[in-house]
């Protein structure tokens, strides 16, 4: 007969590998992860596709010769007003709309049911004690879904950087038909950002989620939040991430995100904004209002003809060189906020009775 040893009173069953952990959360998850990846996928092979035709017509524009020649003027912007390409040209339009739109939709669709729906339907009595922990389960979910959105939005602002490539070209005639600054224009959208917002959104949709416990609320609580945070960071934080720069020079840089514009005369402030009142003051204005006559019949633009008269245009604005120190400043502290989120949302599963 063989002796046995009583099992200990005070043992604990061992907890579930995270590997199992993950395991279940992408079986509980996978169809809210395939149709991001569906629509990112869709998204992307059709920006691959009309984006190819974009790229091609762009390089021929740059290989026409000679530059000033009417055929040479037209072929570029006969080409993007009349392609599909050109809906998607710029932030202001349907496209740019749209692409906007993706990292709150994406992370309030996902984020939201992720803790939500367990406590709406009551299931969590039963996956806390599972052997999971209620920490370790609300971890897993939202640093594993998390992770894999942030891939896969990352992947797709690599796509749509190329896209707009043309869009943020310098250093020829044909950019000057289209050209942007890649610092406001489609700013959220690249490979740092829109990761980071997209992530930001999740960890909103997900606290939120905890707080609320229904679903479809907690869906319409992200929107409510992440719309006045991207408003404030694009209209006032952004630009203030490092210090503007300031010219007196009559042509700031085309590529330069302007800030703001005044004018001083002799060494004191004399008016913001577009001289409208001076201009018919000082010059008079052409048919087209943008570019005055100077003495003789001679052709000078607005701020040619002030500064004759003793005004200064002075101008604030961040360089087009400073793109990826204002991404990564952007992702940074989007990256540190949602991982505040995640752990505030792990600290109140782990506090909140059964």
């Amino acid at each position: 007969m063989t002796a046995t040893l009583p099992a200990r009173p005070d043992a604990a069953p061992r907890p579930v590998p995270w590997r199992r952990m993950i395991g279940i959360t992408w079986r509980q998850h996978r169809g809210a992860t395939a149709g991001v990846a569906a629509v990112l996928g869709l998204l992307a092979v059709w920006l691959w596709i009309n984006g190819t035709s974009l790229h091609n017509t762009y390089t021929a524009a740059l290989a026409c010769h000679p530059a000033s020649s009417a055929v040479c003027q037209n072929l570029i912007s006969n080409t993007f007003s009349t392609s599909a390409s050109s809906r998607f040209m710029s932030n202001k339009g349907p496209g740019g709309v749209l692409l906007q739109l993706l990292p709150a939709l994406i992370g309030a669709f996902v984020g939201a049911p992720v803790l939500a729906r367990e406590l709406e339907s009551g299931t969590f009595r039963y996956a806390w004690t599972q052997g999971f922990g209620r920490w370790r389960w609300a971890l897993a979910k939202l640093v594993l879904l998390g992770g894999m959105l942030a891939a896969a939005t990352a992947a797709f602002g690599a796509v749509v950087s190329w896209y707009y490539q043309p869009l943020f070209s310098t250093g020829d005639q044909a950019a000057g038909l289209y050209q942007s600054t890649p610092l406001d224009t489609l700013f959220a959208l690249r490979e740092v950002t829109f990761p980071a917002w997209t992530l930001a959104a999740f960890t909103i949709a997900a606290l939120a989620g905890m707080l609320i416990r229904r679903v479809v609320p907690a869906i319409v609580a992200t929107f409510a939040i992440y719309a006045p945070l991207a408003i404030a960071t694009g209209a006032v934080l952004r630009e203030h991430y490092l210090t503007p720069l300031t010219t007196h020079s009559l042509t700031p840089p085309g590529t330069g995100w302007i800030i703001g514009q005044w004018w001083t005369k002799d060494g004191r402030f004399a008016f913001s904004g577009p001289p409208t009142a001076n201009l018919f003051q000082y010059c008079s204005s052409d048919t087209s209002g943008a570019v005055v006559k100077g003495g003789g019949g001679t052709t000078e633009t607005v701020p040619q003809c002030l500064a004759k008269a003793g005004y200064t245009m002075w101008t604030s604005y961040q360089p087009a060189s400073r793109f990826w120190p204002f991404q990564l400043i952007e992702g940074g502290w989007l990256l540190a906020s949602s991982a505040l989120l995640i752990a505030t949302t792990v600290w109140l599963v782990h506090r909140r009775a059964a």
